[in-house]
């Protein structure tokens, strides 16, 4: 079956610094009585889209955790320990798909919020175009700055608001194609979109009229916590 080929890869690996220590482990910290990597996993479970999961993580305190809180699923998972930054630990997760005729599911599991149906519409694209990356419309008016600093006196560069998406995971590739394309990567990429695009991978953007934040900043807290009461 066609499904037992694809693969869910759930990113648990990252240290969460721009948390500032408002919770110890962002993917273990209890949202509306499930552990926040744990929502996602159940969410892939649901929606019946892969044959397995395969879980980063970034020690063996943290996997321990995570095998208990994974226990139960009625997908088999396995686990692979990530590398120093979001790249390495794709490229490595991605290591285990080999050979793998179906497609990845590459999701950062800070993002609890991520619904069965939503996973299903991005299956159906990924099967109809090659490929799908969930991504939401640009709302705020964005200004391009000309370096990294904070400008000052300095011309500003408005892009169209319209043309704009903030693109978010699941990002979904055939698993063979989206391996090659992180195997041969030189500079490091802060989502798999990018990664796909160096290879000369044409993207499909799905859009998600959904809620998916993730856990980054301790102000991203009460914002999840809200949305999680009210089923999101």
């Amino acid at each position: 079956m066609e499904i037992l080929n694809n693969t869910a890869v759930l990113l648990a690996a990252g240290s969460g610094s721009r948390l500032s220590g408002a919770v110890a482990d962002k993917v273990l910290w209890d949202l509306a009585g499930r552990a926040v990597v744990r929502w996602s996993a159940d969410a892939f479970a649901t929606a019946g889209v892969v044959g397995r999961m395969i879980v980063t993580y970034r020690d063996a305190p943290q996997l321990s955790r995570l095998e208990h809180l994974l226990s139960g699923l009625t997908v088999p998972v396995s686990y692979v320990r990530g590398g120093a930054q979001r790249h390495d630990s794709v490229r490595l997760a991605l290591g285990q798909t080999r050979a793998v005729a179906g497609f990845a599911f590459i999701h950062d599991a800070a993002r609890p919020l991520i619904r069965p149906d939503t996973l299903r519409a991005l299956l159906d694209t990924a099967r109809r175009t090659g490929n799908a990356v969930l991504a939401h419309r640009v709302t705020d008016t964005i200004k391009e700055a000309p370096g990294p600093e904070v400008p000052e006196q300095t011309a500003l560069r408005e892009p169209p608001r319209e043309r704009l998406w903030a693109t978010e995971t699941p990002q979904v590739f055939p698993a063979e194609a989206i391996l090659r394309a992180y195997s041969a990567l030189d500079t490091p990429v802060t989502d798999d979109a990018a990664a796909a695009q160096s290879a000369g991978i044409s993207l499909t953007l799905v859009e998600n009229p959904y809620p998916n934040p993730k856990l980054t900043r301790p102000a991203d807290i009460p914002w999840l916590e809200y949305l999680a009461a009210r089923g999101h």
